[in-house]
């Protein structure tokens, strides 16, 4: 279901692994509560979200303080993440930024449009992943619902087994969580502290080998 990464006072990273829900659901134990036990406190918080599908870094705040904390600096945007994402698809450009609303389709599904009045905005770069698949490395710039999948469906190329926007079948959804990196303090008494997170995936047999210079993505988008 999950392994530590990292764990201070304020926050715990956690490797979620694919086909786990950050809400509780009905055939499955409840995340949350299951990474509060492990550790030994009593709850951890929620400060942002990855879909079912995604595996990799998620930073759950271990006190009411810190996740406001945390909070305020994922709705500002001071905290920048960055995914790994494979397509069986050629993309119609390699690299850029896709800009664009979202809207509600069918089924749970989001669309992506031409307006611009509160967008998503998505940078990436790609690199072939062996097979005629393709590698991308995103960054999301907003936090909308499955905006990296849309944005990458947009493209021409939906992500290997994400059935919602036509990707092909796999043995998971291909999109993990890759990087966080953030600066933050707890209290007014306490220095800055720069956190940083690289986590390459570890589940999935179609993940090629990433590049070197990927291995620290922060200055690459």
């Amino acid at each position: 279901m999950f392994s530590i990464v990292d764990q201070n006072q304020h926050f715990v990273v956690i490797n979620k692994h694919h086909g786990v829900s950050v809400q509780k659901e009905a055939d499955h134990a409840a995340l949350l509560p299951a990474v509060a036990a492990h550790i030994g406190v009593e709850k951890v918080y929620l400060v942002h979200r990855l879909d079912k599908m995604t595996s990799g870094l998620l930073l759950l705040a271990t006190s009411s303080h810190a996740a406001s904390v945390l909070s305020g600096l994922f709705a500002s945007r001071e905290i920048e993440k960055f995914y790994l994402a494979l397509s069986a698809k050629k993309p119609r450009k390699k690299q850029g930024l896709i800009v664009g609303d979202m809207t509600k389709g069918r089924r749970g599904s989001w669309k992506l449009l031409t307006s611009k009045d509160n967008p998503a905005r998505t940078r990436f770069t790609s690199i072939a992943g062996g097979e005629g698949r393709r590698l991308f490395l995103c960054r999301p710039y907003t936090g909308k619902t499955h905006q990296i999948r849309v944005a990458m469906k947009s493209i021409g190329s939906p992500l290997i087994g994400d059935d919602y926007y036509g990707g092909e079948p796999a043995d998971r959804g291909y999109l993990h969580a890759y990087g966080l990196q953030f600066t933050c303090r707890f209290s007014d008494d306490q220095p800055e502290t720069r956190y940083r997170y690289v986590l390459p995936p570890s589940q999935g047999e179609l993940w090629p080998a990433l590049p070197v210079e990927w291995d620290v993505p922060f200055s690459l988008l």
